[in-house]
């Protein structure tokens, strides 16, 4: 006899969505800031101990928490959402907006925003766990649902893991993942390989010899140190990386000095750079600090610069096996609403790390979030990249479709592996 398929499944353990469109409300007007989750995870704790069914284990890493369910023999499979948000003010003027702040790492009180759509990847993987209580009778294996901190400053998953995540919880066969993006409400994207690129975040310290504005020839101006540095960066990617290859390298910030006419003793540089290849990472590393140390001697900089490393996200390679059975059950599930080839994207995200710290394969897709009408008449415009992206102040996923296939397609990625 041949087994139902996936979708029927489905269809057969609905659940009502609308207290869940009240809970992603809650956690949009409620955002908390990297390794300052503690409400969102008591809130997401709280409702996974409601359906009777999971082991809950928090504070793994930090506010990061896990569900268990056992339910028989089979494949382990593990649903990851990340539950942290960005210090953005927001200005989507939703009834439902954040009009939080919070004091940052160093003290600072910042405005608060779930700009990232992390607030629909947590409501998503909540409704998730309840359909899959409901359907249980209907698959076999044991589901971990994973909601992990610090995805912004791309420690949270590593954290997890330092934590001792895998002697609290089975090491899984699967890792699955998904994240709301700039693409039409209810659409899903995957693709066989990198789905997101490597990202690398620096800061360089320059020296100077301060002085008066009036006195230059007495003193090392780190600013004008900085400002070579900044044009001559600008050639690594477009003259030292191949061009068939990825690579691309921003200058986000450049501080020096207080007031005009006093010339600073120092002058600091923040970079972000973002490739696929490894070798391509250590060609770029390498050539930010060859071109720093040798500004430094040609300005006469009295001091070696400082190069301290601020973030590190590896590429999301998703498995080829993996990725080919997601192809084809998710094409069965959302037919022309999927895209098994979609664009390779230079965002990252360190959900891999909960993958590759076992040797375990891992598959990552993206959830349209933009509402139809918006994105259909700017598609025929041709101006799709002007709608707001994540980490805008005007980034407001539809809640529905959006809720809808992100449910969905976790459930659809879960069941691919459970009902073998």
């Amino acid at each position: 006899m041949a087994h139902p398929s996936i979708s029927s499944i489905l269809n057969s353990g609905q659940i009502d969505l609308a207290p869940y469109e009240t809970l992603y409300k809650h956690f949009h007007s409620n955002p908390e800031l990297s390794l300052q989750e503690e409400k969102t995870a008591e809130k997401i704790a709280a409702h996974l101990r409601s359906l009777n069914a999971y082991q809950v284990t928090t504070h793994i890493g930090g506010y990061g928490l896990v569900g268990v369910l056992k339910n028989g023999p089979g494949k382990t499979v593990l649903l990851r959402a990340d539950i942290d948000a960005l210090p953005v003010k927001e200005l989507t003027g939703l009834p439902y907006a954040s009009t939080k702040t919070m004091r940052d790492a160093d003290g600072n009180e910042k405005p608060v925003m779930h700009a990232c759509g992390h607030d629909m990847h947590i409501t998503c993987l909540l409704a998730t766990a309840e359909r899959l209580v409901k359907l249980k009778d209907q698959w076999s294996g044991t589901l971990i649902v994973l909601f992990q901190p610090n995805e912004e400053r791309g420690a949270g998953a590593q954290a997890m893991v330092d934590d001792g995540l895998y002697d609290k919880i089975p090491v899984p066969d699967v890792a699955l993942g998904q994240h709301v993006m700039r693409l039409r409400a209810g659409s899903i994207g995957c693709r066989v390989g990198t789905i997101m690129a490597a990202a690398d975040s620096m800061k360089i310290t320059v020296f100077g010899r301060g002085g008066h504005g009036s006195l230059p020839h007495l003193t090392v101006d780190p600013v004008l140190l900085a400002a070579h540095i900044v044009v001559r960066l600008q050639g690594i990617v477009s003259r030292e990386v191949d061009p068939t290859d990825l690579g691309v390298l921003t200058v986000g910030s450049l501080q020096a000095g207080q007031t005009e006419n006093i010339i600073a003793d120092r002058a600091e540089i923040g970079i972000d750079f973002r490739s696929v290849k490894v070798e391509t990472r250590e060609k770029i590393i390498e050539s930010v600090k060859r071109i720093v140390k040798a500004e430094c001697m040609a300005s006469g900089s009295p001091r070696e610069p400082i190069f301290t490393s601020t973030r590190r996200f590896p590429p999301t390679d998703n498995d080829d096996s993996i990725a080919g059975q997601l192809a084809v059950t998710f094409g069965e599930h959302f037919g022309e609403q999927f895209d098994g080839d979609t664009p390779r994207t230079n965002v990252s995200e360190d959900f891999s790390t909960l993958a590759t710290s076992k040797g375990v394969p891992c598959c990552f897709w993206f959830l349209g979030g933009i509402e139809h009408g918006l994105w259909d008449e700017a598609q025929e415009k041709g101006t799709t990249a002007e709608i707001a992206s994540n980490h805008s102040a005007l980034f407001a996923p539809a809640i529905q479709p959006t809720l809808t296939a992100g449910v969905d397609a976790l459930c659809v990625g879960a069941l691919t592996f459970l009902t073998n």
